[in-house]
């Protein structure tokens, strides 16, 4: 029996894979990657089937950053010529929404830049969540920053399912790209999300320097957490940050990395993220057999691909968009 169809079915039994196993799926020969794609697919279609769940964000606070992560151009150190300005107005939050129930997306994300949201901030975001609720019932996932408990208990009192904050690298690469927050203060903000009853969403972004031993803890890192959703970020560096001009990756070992969170997070949404189109380019309906969610439209600060491009790739696949009434189905039977 072939070697990844051994470790996919070890997976399936429940089993976790070992650190050797997961470094051998970054080292997987380029020539076997359509074996290593189809063992994957095995795990997602025992879970999934052939279901893409569709997720959209909505940038509501860009730039004023006082953080210095290494990779974003919104941050303090980027010198990136973006967009700038403070919370859009309810208005605009629901357009966003109207946009993504149009396009049968079925996870509206509310993004705000800065460490942390205010008070305010999250008394205008409340008010805005009710009424998209009210109004398209889809489910909402908020990424406002490091968060405290009360405001964590407000946002799910308001209707946020999901709420989003990456742990983005290892706790050992942390500080390499990072050191006006720890490590720790992520993964605390996940484990106050899961407290207060929202589904916890943390994912990673590879490219930045680091080794394979790190994208394996990683991978562990969030079965750990015990995260439900895995967005799967590559770095798409841009001009004007400290990861400027970094370039590491090529399509087969991104390929390779998707392969690797679908083995150790068997069960779990995997979520290709920002710079796929960039890292992926003609590859990326191979992604699918492994992940089993994507983000369409545009990104935080850099373009996506047209909306109408991804559905003719999930068509081409001969795979199912998870329509907006199976999605709130589920959402009422807890899944």
């Amino acid at each position: 029996m072939d070697q990844w169809i051994k470790l996919a079915n070890k997976a399936l039994e429940g089993e976790s894979i070992a650190n050797d196993e997961a470094l051998s799926i970054l080292e997987c020969p380029d020539e076997d990657i359509l074996l290593l794609m189809h063992a994957s697919f095995q795990i997602r279609k025992r879970y999934y089937g052939k279901k893409v769940k569709l997720n959209i964000i909505v940038n509501a606070k860009s730039g004023l950053c006082p953080e210095n992560c290494g990779y974003c151009s919104q941050s303090s150190i980027s010198n990136a010529p973006i967009d700038t300005y403070k919370m859009v107005d309810k208005e605009t939050l629901l357009k966003g929404a109207k946009r993504a129930n149009d396009l049968n997306v079925g996870t509206y994300c509310i993004v705000a830049s800065g460490r942390g949201p205010s008070n305010k901030e999250i008394d205008h975001v409340v008010t805005a969540v009710k009424e998209i609720k009210a109004t398209y019932g889809m489910k909402i996932c908020a990424c406002l920053g490091l968060l405290k408990p009360e405001q964590a208990l407000r946002l799910k009192e308001a209707g946020v399912d999901r709420y989003n904050h990456n742990i983005n690298t290892s706790e050992k690469n942390h500080s390499n790209i990072t050191t006006s927050h720890t490590y720790d203060d992520r993964v605390n903000t996940v484990e106050m999300v899961k407290n207060a009853g929202m589904s916890p969403c943390s994912g990673i972004i590879v490219g930045m320097k680091e080794s394979k031993q790190d994208i394996v803890d990683m991978a562990n890192s969030l079965k750990l957490l015990d995260a439900d959703s895995i967005p799967v970020n590559f770095l798409h560096a841009i001009d004007g940050t400290p990861l400027e001009g970094v370039n590491e990756l090529n399509p087969m070992y991104c390929l390779k990395v998707l392969a690797l969170f679908r083995f150790v997070n068997p069960t779990k949404e995997i979520r290709i993220s920002g710079g796929r189109e960039v890292n992926l380019r003609s590859l990326q309906p191979f992604g699918l057999y492994a992940a089993n969610s994507i983000f369409v439209g545009d990104y935080l600060t850099t373009s996506g691909q047209e909306g109408t491009e991804d559905h003719k790739m999930l068509v081409d696949l001969g795979f199912e968009v998870e329509c907006v009434e199976e999605m709130k189905a589920n959402i009422a039977a807890g899944k």
